[in-house]
């Protein structure tokens, strides 16, 4: 039997990692997102939160846990070997295999094996897994939405594999008392009767799978005008974002979430909102410069592009 899942829409704070995973809901293509921080900040919660409510609309992203040490069959695929046994040849699926179509979450990800993230990448820029195995030869598409999370104290992340998640966003040790009695609160509610708890924020989940399931069917068809392209590659430009995937993850944010906020086309709001997470991890810092100071950076040019002041 399945374990109850704390609802997505439960979760207290964080409004900058729920708002960035409800985008790539809305469009996987936006790329994923790198959440880092403090540990015990619920960030797995909220992702497996997010699975649970998309599950409610039949929009199932099904979440894969990569551990840092999984070898490269596990990842991969392999040679199944109870048919080998029986002289058959067969392909047994990998980590992701399991997840095409879903979420393949990787905690402490700035841990990763090198040799992983080099099969990460390979994967991720082509969307297909080869598997070459003892004669065997096996091709399967392997799309998903790539969500790491780890705390950068313990460790620097690759530059290669940070530039593959869509959007960014830190994730801190709330401070306000009242938020965190509000945390404590909750939990123990759902520690004590998970089915009640769960009852009582079903149509709040049920409201937000809609609007998810929705946003999803229109955001092909929302409009993005000339001059908001041209202002979303100035920004890019100003903001001193690294590689052209900066305007593609830019302008897909921005059409998700205009999408999921029922406009028919791309407004300067919506570029304004996700420019931060869409940029602040391409744009080059030293060493010892923390990631708020490339995120301040970000905010100065969206201000000066798109005239209006972004949080």
């Amino acid at each position: 039997m399945t374990s109850p899942v704390f609802p997505f829409t439960a979760v207290v704070g964080q409004d900058g990692l729920r708002h960035a995973l409800t985008l790539c809901a809305v469009d996987p293509a936006v790329g994923g997102v790198l959440a880092l921080g403090d540990r015990g900040t619920g960030k797995s919660t909220t992702v497996r939160g997010l699975a649970q409510l998309l599950a409610r609309e039949d929009l199932d992203m099904p979440v894969v846990d990569l551990p840092l040490g999984a070898s490269e069959d596990r990842v991969l695929g392999s040679l199944d070997i109870d048919r080998a046994l029986r002289g058959e040849i067969a392909y047994a699926p990998g980590l992701l295999a399991a997840a095409h179509g879903g979420i393949l979450y990787i905690d402490e990800v700035n841990l990763l094996d090198d040799y992983l993230v080099d099969l990460l990448l390979d994967v991720a820029a082509s969307g297909v897994n080869t598997v070459e195995r003892d004669g065997i030869s096996h091709t399967h598409p392997a799309r998903f939405v790539l969500v790491g999370s780890g705390n950068p104290e313990e460790g620097e992340l690759r530059p290669q594999l940070e530039d593959r998640f869509g959007l960014s966003t830190p994730v801190a040790t709330i401070r306000d008392v009242e938020q965190r009695w509000e945390i404590v609160r909750r939990r123990l509610a759902f520690e004590r009767d998970p089915r009640g708890f769960l009852a009582e924020w079903a149509e709040r989940e049920e409201r937000l799978a809609a609007r998810i399931r929705l946003a999803r069917d229109r955001c092909a068809d929302v409009d993005l005008e000339d001059d908001l392209l041209e202002a979303a590659v100035r920004l890019c430009v100003d903001a001193g974002a690294v590689g052209h995937r900066a305007e593609l993850v830019l302008v897909r944010a921005a059409r998700a979430a205009a999408a999921l906020a029922g406009r028919p086309a791309v407004t300067v709001h919506d570029l304004a909102a996700v420019a931060v997470p869409a940029l602040q991890h391409r744009t080059p810092r030293t060493a010892l410069e923390p990631v708020s100071a490339a995120a301040a950076r970000v905010r100065v040019a969206a201000t000066a592009v798109l005239g209006r002041r972004v949080a």
